[in-house]
């Protein structure tokens, strides 16, 4: 008895899936880096859920202790909670606006994870790596670092000779203060087993290399607490309340909140933290140091993405170029923002924001090529009946110049995205997306169907290219459901595909494969993605 793809997807369920993305910090409003990173995320999510997950996990939130924050409210003349709700509430409007689905949204002053981080600390301090000493060194407020040696910088800012954070530019204080230690020592032997022995997948995979020499540079233990005299926004130090959680602890936590610490983990370890590439030493060295250090297993894939220029310059307050997600929306709509910043960014190189470029993306691929095929198949002048044909057969499809090619790229199409996918290639996916589409359009061009009907509206060169037509589309949305979902479903509806029928195991052609039989298209008129003037 043979089983309908849906029938095994559902017999066969994948392995649970957890993606994740960094807390955002509260000192500052979203821009388009966060929604990037979301992004991201929500593709991840969504791709794995559309490919059978048994169950989805996306956790994102907002990270609202520490000094930066304390300074922000205290500029705004605003309590902390009260600041922190604010502008957590942004980046959870920010979710809503751009279609980003995350299962948790968490805030570090919520009090479950409170209990978590308290818990880790005991933890940690029952096995043996957490003291207490005296600790001296030159400290980024903005990055709430202590910075070593290999990362200092001599600039100079405002006529005066400073040290500065070379990794972000941040000017150091000098401070000696007495805090609680994390023992880093004790667990580096393991930890670099751990990236060397490629335990996680670290995308891209350069930076594989680079971990490994941060770690051979030699690492000192890590402090791990600040004074209340200094710091009083924060999670207090379990048994001494003279001490306050270093917010980066207590923000990397968040990922065990959401897994159900410090009860049972629903799903341990995450399989994919999406990062920006000025946090990965927190995500790739300090957090699996403390996860290993409580008997913890580390995450499985840290995906780690360049940054966002525009116009080629990187963007900061000062500059006044920071560009607002929300700002984008009325001329190039929620799907077309998406589109664009998948399409646009690859993980080994920052990306530059240009609205020109912007608007050439998406007219040619989603305007001109997409929505351009879809008008030139649904069209009542071409399509008559308002069908989607029946599978035709090998000698039907024969008659249409250049049906070697198309059928080769659409069988091909759905294990190249998958491949690239994978791989957080996320931009060379949609690019091969866009091939057998062009590829169809050339056909149309050639055969000229709104020609074709006049002469004979029962030609069956017609009814092979409509068919054929319809299938790239078919196929093209169920692909591009994690990243533009509305569109996507709007073009699905359209061809009247059934909602079982949107999983990805379907996007793959009737070919050669199994038939369908003719259906009608839904009365409902789609207008394909509105081209940008």
């Amino acid at each position: 008895m043979r089983l309908s793809i849906s029938l095994l997807c559902k017999i066969l369920p994948k392995s649970p899936y957890f993606v994740t993305t960094p807390i955002f910090y509260v000192n500052g409003e979203p821009h388009i880096g966060h929604l990037h990173t979301l992004l991201l995320a929500d593709v991840l999510h969504r791709y794995h859920k559309l490919r059978g997950c048994s169950e989805t996990i996306f956790s994102t939130g907002t990270d609202e202790h520490g000094l930066k924050v304390q300074r922000a409210a205290d500029s705004c003349q605003m309590k902390p909670l009260d600041f922190c709700d604010k502008i957590s509430g942004k980046f959870l409007n920010l979710c809503g606006a751009f279609d980003i689905s995350p299962t948790h949204f968490l805030r570090t002053t919520d009090p479950s994870h409170k209990k978590s981080v308290q818990t880790f600390w005991n933890t940690l301090s029952k096995n043996g790596y957490i003291y207490k000493s005296y600790y001296e060194g030159w400290y980024s407020v903005p990055d709430e670092t202590f910075v070593g040696p290999h990362d200092i910088e001599e600039k100079v800012v405002n006529n005066e000779r400073v040290k500065v954070f070379s990794q972000t530019g941040h000017v150091l204080e000098w401070l000696r203060e007495e805090n609680y230690m994390f023992r880093l020592s004790g667990i580096l032997s393991e930890l670099k087993h751990w990236l060397a022995s490629r335990s996680v997948s670290i995308k891209p995979a350069f930076f594989h290399e680079y971990l490994i020499s941060v770690i051979d540079k030699g690492l000192d233990d890590l402090s791990i607490s600040r004074p209340k005299t200094r710091l009083a926004w924060g999670i207090p130090v379990p048994d001494d309340d003279s001490q306050i959680i270093y917010v980066w602890l207590d923000a990397l936590v968040n990922y065990l909140t959401v897994s159900g610490y410090p009860d049972e983990l629903r799903i341990w370890p995450p399989d994919c933290h999406v990062i920006g590439k000025d946090i990965i030493n927190f995500h790739a060295i300090y957090w699996p140091a403390f996860l290993m250090a409580a008997g913890l297993e580390p995450p499985k894939t840290i995906l780690c993405h360049s940054h966002w220029t525009v116009n080629d310059v990187k963007m900061s307050k000062s500059k006044g170029n920071v560009v607002n997600p929300l700002d984008l929306m009325e001329p190039f709509s929620v799907d077309g923002v998406r589109y664009y910043f998948i399409r646009q960014a690859v993980p080994t190189h920052d990306a530059n924001f240009s609205p020109l470029q912007m608007k050439r993306f998406l007219n040619s691929e989603l305007a001109d090529t997409l929505g351009n095929l879809l008008l030139r198949s649904t069209a009542p002048a071409v399509n008559i009946k308002q069908i989607y044909p029946a599978t035709p057969s090998d000698s039907e499809l024969s008659l249409l110049p250049g049906i070697s090619e198309i059928n080769e790229s659409l069988g091909s199409l759905k294990n190249q995205v998958e491949e690239h996918f994978e791989g957080a290639n996320f931009s060379r996916g949609l690019a091969d997306m866009m091939h057998p589409v062009r590829l169809v359009n050339k056909l149309f061009d050639e055969i000229k169907p709104w020609i074709l009907v006049k002469n004979d509206p029962n030609s069956l060169v017609l009814t092979s290219a409509i068919y054929i037509a319809l299938e790239v589309i078919r196929i093209n949305a169920i692909l591009l459901q994690p990243v533009v979902p509305s569109y996507s479903e709007k073009l699905l509806s359209k061809l009247g595909v059934g909602q079982e029928e949107r999983l990805w195991s379907y996007s793959v052609p009737y070919l050669g494969v199994r038939s369908r039989q003719e259906t009608l298209l839904t009365p409902t008129k789609i207008i394909p993605f509105k081209k940008i003037r």
